[in-house]
């Protein structure tokens, strides 16, 4: 949990019920609540985002591929007519 281990944890946690009033957890745990919801939230967003952008590169992908293919293939048949004319003119 966000680089946490549990024994860090529960040595926060301890500090913070030796320090916080009884009378004020009801308090603190209601904005823990809502910070653990604020970043549960935020890291789902975060993660569908780029959920998002790997699936538009996947489906990108395959147009890539293609037009560097054509681009290759324009330029490989260009090559071969260069190559033709310059047999015809020695000849």
């Amino acid at each position: 949990m966000l680089g946490i281990s549990w024994t860090e944890f529960l040595v926060i946690l301890l500090v913070a019920i030796c320090v916080v009033p009884a009378k004020n957890w009801p308090d603190v745990a209601r904005f823990m609540s809502r910070v653990f919801r604020y970043i549960r939230n935020l890291v789902w967003k975060i993660s569908d985002v780029g959920e998002q952008i790997q699936q538009r590169i996947e489906l990108e992908k395959p147009i890539d591929d293609l037009i560097s293919n054509v681009g290759q293939n324009v330029f490989y048949e260009e090559k071969k007519k260069t190559t033709k004319k310059k047999t015809k003119k020695s000849k």
